[in-house]
C-alpha cells in the first residue's frame, strides 16, 4: 500500500483520541529493542526469550509503581482500556448484582453494562453529573442499594475534560464494601494516580494516550483482595499440561502472547514520563489550553459546553457554532486550515444527551504535549473565521 503524502503542516488537536506525535525518545528505542528481542516472551529458555520476558516483567513493575498498585503480578496487560474494562466488569459482577456508574462515561463502560443489563444479569443506574460536568460523590452514595456490588467511574471526561473526585467516591465505596473500578484512559500520564490513597480497587488504562505508548496496548492494575473471574481461556506458556486456565495472576486474566512491541513502548514511555515529569507535561498542556479556551470564549456565535474552570480539569473542550453542523466545522478545520479535531458524540452519548448536544455532538479540541502557542493561536484564528462565515450565511 502506498501511503499518501503527509501535509507539510498539521495542527493536531485530537490528543484525547491518541497523543500524536509520540516522542522520538520512545519510538526509536522501542523499535530497536523489538527488532533485537521481539520473540515470544516466557515460552522458552533461550537468551532472546529470557530478555523479552524480563522486559515484560520490568514494565509490569514500572506501571505498578506508577499507579500505586499492590503487586506487579496484578498488573494485567490487555489491548486497551476498553478491553481491560470488559475484563473487569464481566469478571466482577454476578447474577442479580446492581452496578452504579455515571452519565460521563465512555461507551467502553456503558456498553458492557448495558449488555449485561439487557441479558438480565445485572441492574445498572447512571448518576447524572452537575451542570459543570462533575459527579457529586453523595449522589453516587444515594444510588447504592443492598445488592450494589460495583461502582465504575471515568476519572477524566474525554468530552469536556472534568476530573471526577474519585478519592471521595472510593472512600464511600470502601465504607460499604462495594468494589470501585476507575477508567483512567484520559488521566494516566498527566494526573497522579495512587490506588491506595484513592481507595481504588482497580484502574483500567490505555497506552496510546497520555502514557505516550503505541496503540493496541493497555491493561488494568488490581488490588490484592480483588477476585476477578476469568472470561477467556487459552495459552499462557506456563504449566501447559494443566487442563484448565491458570488461577494465579497475571496468567488468570492474560490469554496468549502479549503485545511485546506495545509493552516495550510503555517501558520507554515510563522512562520518558519520569524524566520530563507528568506535572511539567500537565502544566505545559494547561497553559496552552487556557489560551485556547479564552480565545474561543470570545468568538461570537460559538458556545463552549461544560465547565470553564481550569481546576480539576484536563485540556479538553467541546464547542458548537450557530448555523454549522459540528461535522462540517471539523471538515472546514481540516481541509481549509490543516487542523485535526474530533467531532460528534466522542463515544460518550449520555453526557451529550445531558448537555443537550445530542445527536450531532460537538467539535472537540484536546491539547497534547507537542502542541505550541503558535498552533493554539492559529486554531483560534481558524475557528473565528469559520464562525464569522457562519454568521454571514445565516443573515
Amino acid at each position: 500500500m502506498e501511503l499518501p503524502q503527509k501535509p507539510d503542516r498539521i495542527i493536531y488537536l485530537d490528543n484525547a483520541a491518541t497523543v500524536y506525535p509520540k516522542p522520538r525518545e520512545i519510538l526509536e528505542p522501542m523499535l530497536e529493542v523489538f527488532q533485537q528481542y521481539g520473540v515470544n516472551p516466557g515460552r522458552s529458555g533461550y537468551d532472546l526469550c529470557l530478555v523479552g520476558g524480563d522486559l515484560v516483567e520490568t514494565t509490569r513493575k514500572q506501571l505498578t509503581r506508577f499507579f500505586g498498585g499492590p503487586d506487579p503480578r496484578r498488573l494485567i496487560f490487555a489491548y486497551n482500556a476498553s478491553d481491560a474494562l470488559n475484563i473487569l466488569i464481566q469478571g466482577l459482577v454476578g447474577e442479580g448484582d446492581h452496578v452504579v456508574s455515571t452519565t460521563v462515561e465512555h461507551n467502553s463502560v456503558i456498553r458492557p453494562l448495558n449488555h449485561l443489563a439487557a441479558q438480565r444479569r445485572i441492574t445498572v443506574d447512571y448518576v447524572r453529573c452537575d451542570g459543570q460536568g462533575t459527579v457529586d460523590p453523595r449522589e453516587i452514595e444515594r444510588a447504592f442499594r443492598p445488592e450494589t456490588t460495583l461502582v465504575v467511574v471515568n476519572h477524566g471526561s474525554n468530552v469536556i475534560g472534568t476530573i471526577q473526585p474519585v478519592a471521595e467516591i472510593g472512600r464511600l465505596c470502601r465504607e460499604r464494601g462495594i468494589r470501585f473500578v476507575v477508567d483512567v484512559a484520559q488521566t494516566a500520564g498527566v494526573v497522579p494516580i495512587d490506588m491506595r490513597e484513592m481507595c481504588l480497587d482497580a484502574v483500567a488504562f490505555t497506552g496510546h494516550k497520555s502514557l505516550l505508548g503505541p496503540t493496541g496496548i493497555g491493561g488494568c492494575c488490581v488490588a490484592e483482595d480483588l477476585v476477578i473471574e476469568p472470561t477467556r481461556y487459552g495459552g499462557t506458556g506456563v504449566r501447559s499440561a494443566h487442563p484448565f486456565h491458570l488461577e494465579e495472576y497475571p496468567y488468570r486474566l492474560e490469554v496468549g502472547t502479549v503485545n511485546v512491541l506495545g509493552i516495550v513502548g510503555l517501558h520507554f514511555a515510563q522512562q520518558y514520563l519520569e524524566e520530563r515529569g507528568i506535572d511539567e507535561i500537565y502544566r505545559h498542556e494547561m497553559e496552552l489550553f487556557s489560551r485556547l479556551q479564552a480565545g474561543l470564549s470570545g468568538i461570537q456565535g460559538l458556545t463552549l459546553h461544560g465547565t470553564r474552570s481550569l481546576e480539576n480539569r484536563l485540556p479538553v473542550l467541546g464547542f458548537t457554532i450557530n448555523g454549522r453542523d459540528p461535522s462540517d466545522v471539523g471538515t472546514f478545520l481540516d481541509v481549509d486550515h490543516d487542523i485535526a479535531t474530533r467531532t460528534g458524540l466522542q463515544c460518550a452519548p449520555l453526557i451529550h444527551e445531558q448537555m443537550g448536544t445530542a445527536p450531532r455532538g460537538t467539535v472537540r479540541m484536546s491539547v497534547g504535549p507537542s502542541n505550541t502557542a503558535e498552533e493554539i493561536e492559529a486554531a483560534i484564528e481558524a475557528v473565528t473565521a469559520i464562525a464569522a462565515q457562519a454568521a454571514k450565511s445565516t443573515k
